[in-house]
């Protein structure tokens, strides 16, 4: 009797990870559209900002929506080295993961005291103190936030203006690192760790964990590692300014892109990006100034049915598809 090795969802998204990781170099080989590029750069950023945001969220279960205070930080940082002391932006992206992991350790140890939604809502003011802030603070640029001049383009200074390859390779780049940071984390000993004090802080003390401490090493990686995403940002857009970054809007896309592919697995953001970004780029660009609200309207519903029907999001969908099949397929085999 043959025996056939059936391989589970997890190592099937893994395996095709993999695939797309290797196809994904060769686009630029292959798409003559700039548009197309654009909205690739776009996907892949998107991924990596919801992946960032995945090791605090889906992970180790705080739900956040102050990403973008780190993501802003790191923007920043890249933007003042550039434009405000004239340097090169990769000293500027170093100090902004670094100032931003100790702010969010800062801002965190007493907000980690909350549980629940006390914890979320938080999280919504500090965005909105950071926002503020910013936005009359000289130094940064205030209001006006800071615009880039025109300088060499190249690796060194992270700037193309003919074409997009360079950006979409350092997309590419920013989305193997994080995604690499997150698999990582999801074999280690703290992956783990991070896991239980999601499934139940109280258990996981019990066993010996230090769910204060877990909560914060979190919470420091994602968000260097958002912040390494908002240096990219700032450096693809040319412009930063406290709304641009520093804004609800933006914290939110960092929870919902997560929400919609499936919080808490690696493949998760990458599938949410693929379906948001797309549709916000191609409905602007299809209805103009309409396209705007028409994509947001969409993707409210679209989060609406994954949060009735499918909490586990896209993935639980793909899930599901996967264990009717089999089910399918051993009926079938049993009736032979």
């Amino acid at each position: 009797m043959m025996n056939t090795k059936v391989i589970d969802l997890k190592d099937a998204l893994w395996l095709l990870l993999l695939a797309v990781l290797a196809l994904l170099p060769l686009v630029p080989f292959v798409s003559g559209s700039f548009f197309g590029m654009h909205v690739l750069i776009l996907v892949l950023l998107f991924a990596s900002m919801a992946q960032a945001w995945n090791i605090i969220g889906g992970y180790c279960g705080q739900v956040s929506f102050g990403h973008s205070v780190f993501f802003g930080i790191g923007a920043y940082g890249a933007g003042m080295a550039v434009v405000t002391y004239g340097g090169l932006p990769w000293g500027g992206i170093l100090a902004g993961m670094v100032l931003a992991a100790v702010v969010a350790v800062i801002i965190s140890y007493p907000c980690f005291k909350l549980t629940g939604h006390y914890f979320a809502i938080a999280t919504f003011a500090i965005v909105e103190i950071f926002n503020r802030a910013f936005l009359v603070w000289e130094w940064v640029g205030g209001a006006l936030g800071l615009d880039y001049p025109v300088i060499e383009e190249g690796l060194a200074n992270l700037m193309w203006y003919e074409t997009k390859e360079g950006y979409y390779y350092c997309a590419l780049g920013l989305f193997v690192i994080v995604f690499g940071i997150v698999r990582w984390l999801e074999s280690h000993r703290f992956g783990y760790y991070m896991r239980a004090v999601r499934e139940g802080q109280e258990t996981a003390e019990s066993l010996g964990v230090n769910s204060t401490a877990v909560k914060l090493g979190a919470m420091a990686i994602s968000a260097a590692l958002a912040a390494l995403c908002g240096s990219f940002f700032v450096q693809y857009n040319l412009r930063v300014d406290p709304p641009m970054v520093m804004s609800l809007d933006m914290s939110m896309k960092f929870v919902l892109v997560t929400i919609l592919g499936g919080s808490g697995t690696l493949a998760g953001p990458l599938l949410g990006a693929a379906v948001l970004i797309p549709l916000q780029e191609y409905t602007r660009a299809f209805w103009g100034g309409l396209g705007g609200g028409v994509d947001l309207m969409i993707f409210g519903v679209l989060i609406i049915v994954i949060v009735i029907k499918e909490p586990a999001g896209i993935i639980g969908i793909l899930a599901g598809i996967g264990k009717s099949l089999a089910r399918r397929g051993g009926t079938a085999q049993g009736g032979a």
